[in-house]
């Protein structure tokens, strides 16, 4: 749908993939196991839902519009209802005449749409009676009246924001046959686009190319496109079916899809060609006559979804086929309303009897296990989460966190195990004293060396597979080394464990995987790599040009870029394989896209080498580190740094080489984990904020590497003495240390033999592995009559919530033992 010549949107490019793969099909998804189909939550909300949103960060927030105008914000995770409010006027005096006769006329007033902002502080809510209400969201309860519009004659049918010139504006439409364009900090009306000839149905605002634009639907069938400059519409189209259509794009916005039921029931979703207005695909599958309008959304750049003849239906965005259906164990509405979180792990349908049901995937079935077994826990002492932590400074009594609270006592939800707590009772005093768990036995765990039928000098990197059955590493020698766990009747999983030992695995071939390495010194390079999502290739480079690896054959698939700069961090863009963030070592990130060999943008902003890359998902932004002690944030928009700030570092510390600082995101995706020699702290995004900090003292050996486990409930950190110590990330605070006797022979006690790398288990989040100075690599599990890491701490006396504020750097974090 080519708007002008002069600004056309351009040829629409489906997603490519690496060679082996199927076209256009994300590593991320494997059809169909990953779509949402378990019925995880019910939850009655007392009127008929008639639209839904998802919190675009806190992914279990669930926002419902209803029949009778009733506004809903349910906590999934934990069934709670935070928030329900009943239609009304805020301000009579200022309706139009209209209004307040339509109102005296019929009084009750229907929830159209219902939608957050994309950093979710607003979220609106369209009526069928002219009127939209903004109101600003500040965690848990806490909601407050921030707009309300008298927007259209009429009912208002759609609502969207969006920030053209960077201004979030919202865009409503009606039955008046206008969109209206407003500021969403002033309500101020910025555009009117008239030129339906029928009342407008659904908004959808994008962008291309800095060009941004709306389309619309109408009664009659018609889209038509607009550019925010009051010229007319660029485009005039029919759409399938000529009655109630909606549009959106895939979330990556390079492709666009259209949904629409006609008035005799036809119902059609559709691909367009937008450089040419035409349909593409139409997908097949529906009742011939369906009862109603049907909704769609869409998810992970993958999957299309539709409420039709009392299911759910997916199809496959590139196979017009019916993909699967499904009924949601029954009493779903005939043309069900549906809604995806962001991340496509928990999907919301609108049932009978006003119940919604929230269907999930297993990363879903994850996300929301960690609210469960709350009573289980509710003697032992709470640490707010991240999400707590955040809220707290704008919302006192923000009952959500609170709720995310639990999962943070004791970091694993999903085994738990009795733990016999370390503590003792003072017989006249009822208060419990925590003592830190020590590991200093090989007894006191279960650890193993992996078997090495290749030497190295020493590992450089390392990661478990995604699927959670193999180990690769990454030598200082250029060489990979890969470990794969078989399945038998010792291993039923075939997943990674300590109790047994794997293979280290090479092909029939014989080959190794070798990076290019660097001309001059290889040892002295900075080796990186990055794992596709389905395990089946790996992105590495040592000092030279960087190689694509097919992780079953060995074999290089393809090198490129040649340094100068040489590759010192790699990561693939979670929505698009395709999209590599490159650290270089001369400061800059290059945005590479495979596909087509070809550098999209080059961010300036570090003044030493990157040392660490990490992507939000959910607030679309690039972390960025530097050996300058330099934290960036990125939009992955337009690649436009948003803000920057320097670590601070401790005074009187002896001037040393640069040290590398690694960012990793949490599970939130809205906090970040910053490791640098000197400390561990836990950044908040959006206002590039510490949060909390844990500093080494000076006289302490400096932290080698630390990651999150796989549920960001615990920080796994290794250190230049050979420690390896288990923070609570809610806090940063010690409830664990192995020490070196525990894993490392006696006749390596005094040989500087230490961990220099740390990688967390995909799935078990009490597992860990090491890669050493001296080549080896070893795994970590707790006892089993233990199940996990010691304790965590109790709230520090003084604090409400159990967090430690950011100190000034040098300063103990806590009471509680230092390194």
């Amino acid at each position: 749908m080519g708007i002008s010549e002069e600004v056309s949107l351009g040829v629409n490019m489906l997603p490519m993939s690496f060679p082996g793969q199927a076209h256009g099909h994300s590593p991320a998804f494997k059809a169909p196991d990953d779509l949402p189909k378990t019925v995880a939550r019910t939850l009655t909300q007392g009127s008929s839902p008639m639209s839904m949103d998802f919190h675009p960060i806190k992914q279990t927030l669930l926002l419902v519009g209803t029949n009778v105008g009733d506004i809903g914000l349910w906590e999934v995770g934990s069934r709670e209802r935070l928030v329900q409010k009943t239609f009304k006027v805020w301000d009579i005096s200022k309706c139009s005449m209209p209004l307040q006769a339509a109102l005296v006329k019929e009084p009750v007033v229907s929830v159209n749409r219902v939608i957050w902002s994309p950093d979710g502080s607003l979220f609106g809510v369209a009526y069928s009676r002219h009127i939209v209400q903004l109101y600003s969201y500040h965690g848990g309860e806490d909601m407050r009246q921030h707009l309300e519009i008298d927007a259209h004659v009429g009912g208002v049918n759609d609502i969207s924001f969006s920030t053209p010139n960077k201004q979030l504006c919202v865009i409503t439409c009606g039955d008046d046959k206008t969109i209206k364009v407003w500021d969403a900090a002033t309500g101020v009306k910025r555009h009117t686009f008239e030129g339906h000839e029928a009342p407008v149905y659904s908004v959808c605002p994008h962008y291309k190319e800095n060009i941004q634009f709306i389309f619309s639907t109408a009664l009659d069938g018609k889209i038509k496109a607009w550019l925010y400059d009051n010229m007319g519409s660029r485009v005039d189209y029919d759409a399938p079916g000529r009655w109630c259509t909606t549009m959106a794009y895939s979330a990556d916005g390079t492709r666009l899809f259209s949904c629409g039921t006609s008035k005799d029931g036809e119902s059609y979703i559709v691909e367009w060609n937008e450089s040419e207005g035409a349909v593409k695909r139409t997908y097949q599958g529906f009742h011939k006559r369906s009862l109603g309008v049907v909704q769609f959304d869409t998810t992970k750049n993958r999957y299309l979804a539709a409420g039709d003849d009392f299911s759910i239906k997916f199809w496959d965005m590139d196979n017009v086929q019916l993909l699967t259906a499904i009924d949601g164990d029954g009493g779903l509405q005939a043309s069900p309303r549906i809604r995806f979180n962001k991340e496509g792990s928990l999907l919301a349908v609108s049932g009978n009897e006003n119940v919604i049901k929230v269907m999930a995937n297993s990363d879903g079935l994850r996300l929301l296990h960690t609210f469960e077994n709350v009573s289980s826990e509710s003697s032992k002492p709470a640490i707010n989460s991240l999400a707590a932590a955040a809220a707290a400074t704008s919302a006192a009594a923000d009952r959500s966190a609170n709720v995310v609270s639990i999962q943070a006592m004791n970091g694993d939800a999903r085994n738990m195990v009795d733990v016999k707590p370390v503590i003792t009772e003072e017989s006249n005093d009822k208060s419990k004293i925590w003592k830190l768990t020590e590991v200093s036995e090989p007894s006191q765990c279960r650890s193993l060396r992996l078997p090495e039928n290749l030497r190295v000098a020493k590992i450089s990197r390392l990661i478990f597979t995604n699927s959670g059955n193999a180990i690769l590493a990454l030598a200082s020698n250029a060489i990979h080394l890969l470990w794969k766990w078989q399945r038998n009747e010792r291993n039923a999983t075939g997943k990674a464990t300590a109790s047994l030992p794997p293979q280290q695995w090479q092909p029939a071939s014989g080959i190794l995987m070798t990076n290019d390495a660097a001309e001059n010194n290889p040892e002295e390079a900075v080796p990186c790599f990055a794992l596709s999502k389905n395990d089946s290739y790996v992105m590495s480079a040592s000092g030279g040009k960087i190689s694509l690896f097919n992780m079953m054959t060995f074999k290089t698939m393809a090198t490129f870029m040649p340094p100068p700069p040489a590759a010192t961090f790699l990561a693939f863009h979670p929505l698009d394989n395709n999209i590599i963030a490159i650290g270089m070592d001369d400061s800059t990130i290059q945005i590479y896209n495979v596909r087509v060999d070809e550098v999209k943008s080059k961010l300036k902003g570090h003044s030493k080498r990157i040392t660490g890359l990490a992507f939000s998902n959910v607030l679309n932004v690039l972390v960025s580190s530097g050996a300058d002690a330099q934290l960036c944030v990125w939009n992955t928009d337009g690649w436009e740094k948003q803000r920057s700030k320097v670590l601070p570092l401790p005074q009187g510390r002896p001037n040393t080489a640069p040290s590398d600082t690694r960012v990793q995101f949490h599970q939130d995706q809205a906090h970040f984990l910053v490791v640098h020699e000197t400390q561990l702290a836990i950044y908040e995004t959006t206002k590039l904020e510490c949060m909390k900090q844990w500093p080494v003292r000076e006289s302490s050996a400096p932290i080698t590497h630390a990651t999150f486990s796989c549920d960001s409930q615990l920080v796994y950190a290794s250190f230049m003495d050979a420690t390896i110590c288990v923070f609570s990330s809610a806090n940063l605070r010690l409830r664990c240390r192995v020490n070196p006797s525990a894993y490392l022979p006696a006749s390596l006690s005094n040989s500087n033999v230490h961990p220099l790398v740390i990688a967390a288990h995909p799935q078990e989040p009490n597992m860990f592995a090491v890669g050493l100075s001296d080549g080896g690599v070893h795994i970590f599990e707790p006892v089993e009559s233990e199940g996990k890491w010691g304790v965590a701490p109790p709230a520090e006396n003084g604090s409400a919530n159990g967090a430690v504020a950011a100190p000034s750097v040098g300063a103990s974090a806590s009471d509680q033992p230092q390194r």
